[in-house]
């Protein structure tokens, strides 16, 4: 644990996903237990096992791009663009020539602009090169929604891109704690964006045969730890926060969602996909978030756990769990919101991250759906149905990712100084 670390509040939150465009009309929807997931819309599924999935619906790019921007960027930096508003007009935070240079970015994609390739490939095929976009570079490569939003902005602070898979949203927000606990920046935007729902990804996810095929109720095919999940459903969106320097905040009178203290991030070196049976990385990264917070494991009063629908996954984490926690494990609550917006990839960590920032301040736990029957091994409070009141002071959220990739993050309640 660090000796003298700067202290991290997290004072904005912004929510693009299935289950609405906006932090409130996700929160409400999560609390309600609606899901975000049905069937695709964007092409033909005749041929897919899988013809599900967590679109974004009612999603217009002009609402927060002009139309030059539009035409020049994929549809992950127009999510970017959008949550990233939401964000900093949540945390009322006015980026000039004071502070310009001690605010960054960092948001990631796990995949990037394939809508985009997808599109401009077809475009080489039938009409020749010269008919390639000359923003298509630009429109489609990982960095450029971080990169957008600090033009955006006029953030001239730390500028990354993570594509760490799954965990990429999470290592951004970790990323942008560390850099704010260092020193080196005042204030950074961060989070994860993703959007390919496309022909191309869809056929190589069902190749992989990781999706479920609870194609004729796609709202219950997202089902954590349930007897009878089959898969994930895979999904986009974006979601970002604003972290600062306590102090900072609490000089400019920000409300503060919550404190984020600590953070782990490792690998499993275990397998390109599959996780290892007994949770080793997992395990590894909440002891290092737990660690880096200074905290016992039994201060813990909630997980928002990575819990994808996945049959090995699940039981992954749950068997990590038990390890870190020992027979606190069975006195905390453990949920996943992917049950209603499905698995957003490399975004998954930026929208849980504003979840978790939610939960921690209005001390609500969103439930997980579909939970009908425990499957085996899966013997944890999942938090089943309903939301539910708590009394809570520290959380994690995980995130986990192909190539054995993972990361933990602990929050803690905010009550003032």
């Amino acid at each position: 644990m660090r000796t003298d670390p700067r202290r991290v509040a997290v004072t904005g939150v912004g929510l693009v996903s299935p289950l609405g465009v906006g932090t409130a009309e996700n929160w409400d929807a999560l609390l309600a237990g609606r899901s975000g997931i049905g069937p695709i819309t964007r092409f033909d599924t005749t041929e897919y096992p899988s013809r599900i999935a967590g679109e974004v619906k009612g999603f217009n790019p002009f609402d927060y791009l002009d139309k030059k921007e539009v035409k020049k960027s994929d549809t992950f930096i127009q999510y970017a663009l959008a949550a990233s508003r939401f964000a900093v007009d949540d945390a009322g935070l006015v980026i000039d020539e004071r502070n310009a240079d001690r605010v960054g970015v960092v948001i990631g994609s796990g995949i990037g602009g394939l809508p985009l390739i997808e599109a401009m490939h077809k475009t080489l095929l039938e009409r020749g090169p010269s008919r390639v976009s000359p923003f298509f570079i630009p429109g489609q490569i990982v960095n450029m929604a971080a990169g957008q939003v600090s033009i955006r902005y006029g953030a001239r602070g730390p500028n990354t891109s993570p594509a760490t898979a799954c965990t990429t949203g999470l290592h951004a927000v970790g990323d942008a704690f560390r850099l704010i606990q260092a020193g080196e920046a005042d204030a950074m935007i961060a989070g994860g964006t993703e959007a390919v729902i496309t022909p191309l990804a869809m056929a190589g996810f069902c190749a992989m045969r990781a999706l479920s095929t609870r194609n004729d109720e796609p709202e219950k095919a997202s089902r954590p730890w349930d007897a009878h999940r089959d898969g994930f459903v895979m999904s986009e969106g974006c979601g970002v926060v604003v972290l600062e320097e306590l102090e900072t905040a609490r000089r400019r009178g920000a409300r503060v969602y919550a404190e984020v203290v600590g953070y782990g991030m490792g690998a499993a070196a275990y397998h390109i996909s599959a996780p290892h049976p007994e949770g080793d990385g997992a395990v590894r990264v909440m002891r290092a978030a737990l660690a880096d917070a200074g905290i016992a494991p039994e201060r813990i009063g909630y997980i928002n756990a990575h819990g994808t629908s996945t049959p090995l996954g699940d039981l992954s984490e749950v068997r990590a769990i038990k390890r870190v926690f020992g027979d606190h494990a069975y006195k905390l609550a453990v949920s996943s919101t992917k049950s209603a917006t499905g698995h957003l990839l490399g975004a998954a960590g930026g929208l849980e991250t504003g979840i978790l920032a939610l939960a921690v301040r209005e001390q609500v736990l969103p439930p997980t759906l579909n939970l009908d029957e425990p499957g085996e091994g899966c013997d944890l409070d999942f938090v089943p149905h309903h939301a539910r009141k708590v009394d809570l002071e520290y959380a994690l959220t995980n995130s986990f990712g192909f190539g054995g990739t993972n990361a933990s993050i602990a929050m803690k309640r905010y009550a003032g100084d």
